[in-house]
Order: structure tokens, then sequence, then C-alpha cells
């Protein structure tokens, strides 16, 4: 009887540990000075010090979840403020209770009735929100010891679209639709990537050639190209990049929002003897009315038109669709609001036929947006055509799990979580402003 007794508190305890309740959320402030080198410049963003608002989850088992999300440095300590205001929603809860309606919690997150004031969706509070969401995923994705892209695949599909939150959007998906559009294959290659990391708008001419010159090398065949300040110098520069990488390979070219439609059309209608596979955020991010003239008027010149790394949310999302203002889908695995949202635009995508390409420009984001397009090509896409996944190379080696990309190619990570945990000796040298590289930048 003794025995029994044991046998059953043991069993009890450990169910219980496995409940992970979270006790604990800290957030930090954690930048890179990437713009005394230019890395990352663009035509609206001159000068960005790739950051991130870095959030860490602590259990009452041990196991710890982290999350983070991107941002260009000024102003990352308003994010961390909003993660904090969140932190009393995620506190106390058990990582079960969160994943057995996840729906419910994400919507928690997202509508609490005075904290949406500040959103809905949008912005710094949705910003925060993909920072503790990622968190989870991340400590969820641990506790089943596997990368979080396997543990989408091995998910049972009505699981897996109890995650997402249709509010919105039935329109033009509903659940019904997403359970039918999830295919059952497994990955065994590498996804193609594409790199910007030659051609970031601050860099001379030399550096430029050098870059590509590596680059091809290295058998990268796709490469984008920042345009936007100075037609001249875009014609210039691109023509550059296009007798480097040859005519057979692929290029891209990136505005960051610079134009009004009418701008843009004319600008790149000018850059069209280069034969870019799309221009990218020609205008501002909002503007799906602009965005589908742009692409009416870019259709004859065979350039299509990609945006989704700064769009608001699944329900833009779904608007820049029905309007066909995109060839090219877009994801950014922290803006969007993390896993939850992507999902919903990735199914929706594929309802629509638009290829996803996803952004990865910046601290963190390929080593997390890596495990959406695994998850896109084994259970929804199972297609390669016009698909692509941006890669830059800068900051990984400040992960503990840093991607790796071989011949050009995203290779699937094997380690437990989302990928996204830094190394604590980075997160101490680089918080902002009390870390030794910001206070060494100030003698």
């Amino acid at each position: 009887m003794i025995k029994l007794l044991t046998v059953f508190c043991h069993r009890k305890n450990f169910r219980d540990k496995m409940l992970h309740k979270i006790i604990n959320l800290t957030v930090r402030d954690v930048r890179f000075p990437t713009s005394l080198d230019q890395h990352g410049s663009d035509a609206m963003h001159t000068d960005p010090d790739y950051s991130a608002a870095y959030v860490v989850l602590d259990t009452d088992s041990g196991l710890t979840g982290f999350g983070l999300t991107f941002t260009l440095g000024k102003g990352t300590e308003i994010v961390v403020c909003a993660v904090e205001a969140l932190a009393r929603l995620v506190v106390g809860k058990c990582l079960q209770e969160i994943v057995s309606d996840f729906r419910g919690f994400y919507r928690l997150l997202t509508s609490d009735s005075q904290m949406r004031w500040l959103g809905p969706e949008k912005g710094v509070i949705h910003l925060a929100t993909a920072a503790v969401l990622n968190a989870v995923w991340d400590l969820w994705a641990r506790t089943e010891g596997k990368p979080l892209w396997k543990l989408l695949v091995d998910m049972e599909p009505k699981q897996l679209v109890s995650c997402i939150d249709f509010r919105y959007i039935t329109d033009v998906l509903t659940e019904e639709e997403a359970l039918g559009q999830i295919k059952d294959q497994m990955q065994k290659e590498g996804y193609p990537a594409y790199t910007t990391s030659c051609a970031w708008l601050g860099y001379p001419d030399e550096q430029l050639k050098q870059l590509c010159t590596d680059a091809l090398k290295s058998g990268w065949t796709r490469f984008k190209v920042k345009v936007g300040a100075d037609l001249e110098d875009d014609v210039r520069r691109c023509r550059i990049i296009r007798q480097m990488i040859g005519p057979d390979n692929t290029l891209m070219i990136d505005a960051n929002q610079r134009w009004d439609v009418a701008e843009a059309i004319s600008w790149v209608s000018k850059l069209a003897e280069f034969r870019p596979l799309w221009i990218e955020e020609p205008t501002s991010p909002d503007d799906i009315l602009g965005h589908a003239a742009i692409s009416k008027a870019l259709a004859p010149l065979g350039i299509g038109v990609a945006t989704g790394e700064q769009c608001q949310n699944r329900v833009m999302f779904k608007q820049f669709l029905q309007a066909s203002a995109l060839q090219f889908v877009q994801i950014d695995s922290c803006r969007l609001g993390s896993v939850n949202e992507n999902l919903a635009v990735l199914l929706m995508a594929h309802k629509f036929n638009v290829p996803v390409c996803p952004h990865a420009g910046g601290v963190g984001l390929c080593e997390l947006v890596q495990h959406l397009i695994l998850f896109d090509y084994i259970c929804v896409s199972a297609d390669l055509r016009n698909r692509m996944c941006e890669y830059v190379d800068h900051l990984h080696e400040h992960f503990t799990c840093p991607v790796v990309i071989q011949d050009a190619h995203y290779m699937p990570p094997k380690d437990p979580g989302y990928s996204c945990e830094m190394l604590e000796s980075t997160v101490q040298r680089h918080q902002y402003p009390e870390g030794n590289v910001w206070k060494n930048m100030k003698k």
C-alpha cells in the first residue's frame, strides 16, 4: 500500500511538474551598433541599429522559453514597456493551460479591454505581443524536445488550426477550409534562400562588388538590392549587380516604402532593364489600393510586387490578397504577431496561390523564420516554385542555435525550441544602455 501510494505521489508530482507554470517574465533591451558599418541601410532606414526586445519566461519546472521582437534601435525601450504591461496576463499561467486554448490566449493578449486601445494588433503593442508569443512557442517546443517546425508538423490538423484566431478573416478563410489545406508531408532538403547582405544602400561600390563575388563563389544565385534614395544611383548600382551576377541569376529590388504610388511606377519602370523579379515595399505598407495600382502597372513589365514585412496584421493581408495587390507575400516572424498569426497568413496565401517569400533582415529573424518556411513547405504549399527566404549574414554568432546555410539553402534546425535564445554574454554586453558595448561607445 505504501509502495503504491509512493508511486502515485511520484506520478502526481511529475504530472504537476509538467504543467510548467510560468513564474517570471523578464524583458531586456538588446541593441547592436550595426549602423557603424551601414549594415541594414536602405532608402528609409539609413542608420539602423539591429535591436530586440528580448523576453525570457521562467517556469517552476526549470525549463525556460526565449522570445524576441525586432526593432531598429531607438524605441526599443517603448516595446520593453509594452511587454512589461502584458506580463500580468502571462505570469501565473501554466503552459498546458495556454496551449490547450492557444486561440483564447492569443485573444487575451490582443483583446484586453483597455490595452487594445493602443492597437489593436498594430504597432508597439503588436511587437510586444509577438515577443511574448515567440517565447511561449519556444517554451512549448522545448517541452516536447522538438524544433518548432517539427512541433508544428507533428500536430494534428485540428490542434494546429485551433492556434489561429479566425476572427475578422472568415470571409476569406474559415477554420474548415484551413483544415482542408494542411497536407501530410515531410521535409528532406534545405529551403532556397536569397541574400540581401551584398547590397545594403550604404555600401560603397568596391565592397558591393567584392561581396557579390564572394556570394557567387558560395553558391548564391538570388540577390536583393536596396533602392529608392536616388534614381541615377539606383541605375548604376543595379547595373553593377546585374553585371556581377550575370543574366541568369535572380535579382530583386526593395524600396522600403520610399515612394508614392505614381513615383513607384515611374521609378521601377526605369529599372526594368535589369529584370527584377519583384519590387518590395514600393509604398506605404498600409496602402492596399496603392499596391494594387502598382501591381497592375508593372505587370506588363514582368515585375511583381512583394510586401508584408511591415504589414499590420492578418486582416490587412486578407485585403492585400483580395485586391490582387501582391505577386509575392512576405511574412515577418516578429511584427506579424508570432507563429499564431503567421499560420493564418500562410494558409490565406496558399488559398490565393501566392508564393510566400519571407523577410528575414534583422537580428534573429533568420533563426525564427526558418521554422515557418519549413512548416509552409511540408504542410501547406509543398511547392518551391518562386519561393525563397531572405538571408542576411549578420549577428548569427550571438545565438545559441544559429541558422545553418548550405549551398544557399536553409538547413532544417535540429535543436528543440524556436532558435531565438541569445548567448547570455551577448545580452549582457549589448543590453542598452548599461552594456559594455554601449558604455564604451559613449567614451
